[in-house]
């Protein structure tokens, strides 16, 4: 099957429609990735037939779980989930952020190559971030654990605002750590395309602690 075959398939399993020059834009952006990964080891997944599963499918998967904007993706690496979202909902601006002058190059001249007006890229460490408004959408994917991912971010998460964290297997532990006053929104097992490991999503906001089951 082709990339863009295994794109359509997977996109039409999640449920999620996206125009011919969307999906153009994905495959491109995986192009990218590719070439630059070689040189600069922005993801330590380098199989390129496993890009359009592992890395466009896996980070549309939280389109659903995004609501109002804008949207920072904190750790971005090689842009995700932020490109694949931004390229899906060219309304919604999004942030990547990271501290490597390496990465934020690439996703630098990914925003150019593929004409991504909607974001925009920041390189430094989160704890450092201080941007003018806050962000109703805080994403992650492998950014180390959920207790560290919030307190790093929290003062970047708007008013009424959630975290996005991705995880693989359900991070029961990790939850347990969160600080006082991190609220969990939900846990949602994600059923990714062509992915055959466990994945999940943790929300969360501000608000009392507490956890909350599966979905």
């Amino acid at each position: 099957m082709t990339p863009a075959a295994q794109l359509a398939q997977g996109l039409s399993t999640l449920g999620i429609a996206l125009s011919a020059p969307a999906q153009q834009k994905l495959l491109a952006y995986a192009t990218l990735l590719a070439k630059w990964n070689r040189t600069y080891r922005l993801t330590a997944m380098s199989d390129p037939a496993l890009a359009v599963s592992h890395h466009l499918l896996d980070s549309l998967a939280l389109l659903p779980f995004v609501e109002a904007p804008p949207l920072l993706d904190v750790g971005s690496g090689g842009g995700m989930p932020g490109i694949p979202l931004a390229i899906a909902r060219p309304d919604l601006p999004v942030v990547l952020l990271d501290s490597s002058s390496k990465k934020a190059a690439f996703l630098q001249q990914v925003a150019i190559e593929l004409g991504l007006g909607n974001i925009a890229v920041h390189c430094g460490r989160v704890e450092a971030y201080r941007p003018t408004t806050g962000f109703a959408a805080i994403t992650a994917r492998a950014f180390s654990h959920l207790a560290e991912f919030v307190q790093l971010s929290r003062h970047l998460l708007a008013e009424d605002g959630h975290w996005l964290a991705m995880k693989g297997v359900w991070p029961q532990d990790e939850i347990a750590d969160l600080p006082a006053g991190v609220r969990v929104d939900g846990v949602h097992r994600l059923a990714v395309p062509g992915v055959e490991g466990e994945r999940h999503l943790v929300v969360m906001s501000i608000g009392h602690a507490g956890n909350s089951g599966d979905s």
